[in-house]
């Protein structure tokens, strides 16, 4: 394949649903470990040196998608990771938060402090190293949900929503104003790396979201409005990666909240084929290619599962390519590779 220049209007338009010029290659999460056997070099230890290895972590990350052939790079920072107490989300610790006192005590003020002390200097560097012609898709990392998740733990969570409704509530109006704080300042400062916005929340299992759909809607999306406001207030097109069944809850994500583009899909609750055709005329869709699908199967099975997405996908102008979750540190690492010359053989040949 000839030299790749990036061009980050191509997954721009996308995310608009305006015809790219050239079809855009997305992940939201690509390992560390899987770049580094790529690229045949160990970098990930740099993150945690000084100023000068910190600049050499971020050019190593960001020409890794250059290298790939993408027009963007992936980056994000997680509230999570800065929240007092967190841990039941990812853990399965005890949640902090179980009743009002908890709630009263809980430092919310303090939080975008936090978050910016710890993550100012890497929104710098990024916006520093990232090469000519590419910017980064993401911001601050997690959803409302998530992080009211990590915080209280869904058995509590639970709990409160039938001892404790106004505290229910609370949570998730107390966590949005909190969102809102950190995303008016990252916009503030570090938008114009970005060209796309994100958050990951994800809502639902396999079968069904993880609330009860009208709690969702009354609850959390309302909160999505505001942010996804505020980054269009930016003329930046909002993203919302959000794993499971949300059929349910997918209308007022797209109508109230007013999102951009939706990310993540599994074959075992619907076909890609299946989102674009139900609300491909309104909103993009960034993936396509099952993530369990791409770490079992074999190279001839993964050539024309990739091929059928995209022969299908392209007469999408809001469609921007690759897994429907990320790439994770045990997939193999041919299987990604083969995903990826597949996607950008096809794409040559469509310039052709």
């Amino acid at each position: 394949m000839k030299n790749f220049e990036p061009d980050y209007t191509n997954i721009l338009n996308a995310a608009k649903r305006i015809k790219h010029k050239r079809m855009p290659l997305y992940e939201h999460i690509i390992d560390i470990t899987i770049m580094e056997k790529i690229l045949d070099k160990k970098f990930s230890s740099l993150y945690n040196g000084d100023a000068k290895d910190r600049k050499e972590f971020f050019r190593n990350y960001c020409n890794f998608f250059k290298e790939m052939g993408y027009d963007t790079v992936s980056f994000e920072c997680l509230i999570t990771s800065i929240m007092p107490g967190s841990g039941a989300l990812y853990y399965h610790k005890p949640g902090v938060i179980k009743d009002r006192k908890d709630f009263n005590s809980y430092p919310w003020d303090n939080l975008p402090k936090l978050f910016f002390e710890k993550y100012s200097g890497d929104y710098k560097i990024l916006g520093e190293e990232i090469p000519p012609g590419m910017k980064a898709i993401g911001g601050p990392g997690n959803g409302i949900f998530e992080c009211v998740q990590d915080i209280a733990g869904i058995s509590n969570l639970c709990m409160i929503s039938a001892d404790d409704p106004v505290l229910y509530r609370d949570l998730f109006n107390k966590m949005g104003e909190v969102f809102y704080k950190i995303w008016s300042a990252f916009l503030k400062n570090f938008s114009p790396t970005y060209a796309i916005c994100r958050f990951g929340d994800d809502l639902g299992y396999k079968s069904s979201t993880i609330l009860n759909p009208v709690d969702i809607k009354n609850m959390i999306i309302p909160q999505y409005e505001k942010i996804v406001d505020l980054v269009h207030s930016y003329s930046k097109p909002f993203l919302l990666h959000s794993c499971g069944n949300i059929f349910s809850v997918i209308e007022d994500i797209i109508n109230v909240a007013g999102i951009d583009a939706k990310h993540s899909n599994e074959d075992e609750i619907a076909p890609f084929s299946i989102w674009q055709k139900k609300y491909g005329d309104r909103i993009a869709f960034f993936g396509g290619v099952d993530m369990s699908f791409l770490c079992q199967a074999g190279e001839d099975d993964i050539k024309e599962y990739v091929s059928n997405i995209l022969s299908y996908s392209i007469n999408y102008p809001g469609f921007a390519f690759g897994t429907g979750n990320s790439v994770p540190d045990y997939m193999p690492v041919e299987n990604y590779l083969l995903m990826i010359k597949t996607a950008r053989e096809f794409r040559c040949n469509s310039l052709s």
